[in-house]
């Protein structure tokens, strides 16, 4: 199995529809150990029973994945009771809804600089401390997660498509910063998928809709499918690819309008 003996942490698991629970899936498949962080305390019975299935498996509290003490606290604690691990799957991104159906050219300072925080500087906050901790094993890799918005105006997607851009700018400095130290980082970008997250987006329906019908392979892709791409990229398998954005939709990416 590709990921036997490594442990994963995933970042933002909310529930059995996100992208985080079929990469916990593909990962738990493939042989590995699991750790989770979840927002909200109050949350902590739902998020037990929700990854119950993978023996084994811890999960942690964090509120503010964009908070610096919050984060040190909580990878520490992950570290001393866990040891060194393999693996992070940066899984969180937030904007507000207001600046998600507006259009973007009137996007508020508080919310863009929210939906930065919140989806590009986490990656940034979790790749350093990690680092500074001594946290992430030899060859460990990093990915996270986007969406073709970074690159392409999609209606509805707005300030999201700015803080998308950012992250991918994120990987290929932070791919860089720690290559020195055989370590990777890589963004999936996955098709539109039907995720609480997704209700968010204006019109989201009309994106399955197209994906369905000028993606080559004319479907839409399902969490578990952006799940194999993450435990391949998790895996030593992938030990030549850092700083990428794959994508996972299908091939809807490569069409015209």
């Amino acid at each position: 199995m590709l990921l036997e003996g490594k442990k994963i942490l995933i970042m933002g698991i909310r529930n059995k529809w996100s992208i985080a629970f079929g990469i916990a899936q593909s990962v738990y498949e493939n042989g590995g150990k699991l750790i989770f962080t979840y927002r909200g305390e109050g949350n902590k019975e739902k998020i037990e029973e929700l990854v119950s299935e993978f023996k084994g498996s811890k999960i942690y509290a964090l509120d503010d994945a964009s908070d610096d003490e919050q984060v040190k606290s909580v990878f520490e604690n992950i570290k001393e009771e866990n040891g060194k691990i393999d693996g992070i799957v940066h899984s969180i991104a937030h904007a507000n809804t207001e600046d998600l159906h507006n259009d973007f050219i009137y996007t508020s300072k508080n919310g863009y600089l929210h939906a930065m925080e919140t989806s590009a500087y986490s990656l940034l906050l979790a790749t350093r401390t990690a680092k500074e901790i001594d946290m992430l094993n030899e060859h460990s890799s990093i990915v996270t997660l986007t969406y073709h918005g970074s690159t392409k105006v999609i209606n509805g997607y707005n300030v999201m498509g700015a803080a998308k851009a950012a992250l991918e700018a994120n990987v290929r400095y932070l791919a860089e910063n720690i290559g020195k130290e055989e370590m990777r980082v890589n963004a999936i970008s996955a098709g539109p998928i039907k995720t609480l997250s997704a209700k968010g987006i204006k019109d989201f329906s009309s994106m399955l809709t197209i994906v369905e019908e000028k993606a080559p392979l004319h479907k839409n892709v399902t969490t578990k499918q952006v799940g194999n791409v993450a435990t391949f990229l998790l895996s030593d398998m992938s030990d030549a690819i850092t700083g990428q954005v794959i994508y996972a939709d299908n091939g809807y990416n490569i069409m015209g309008a």
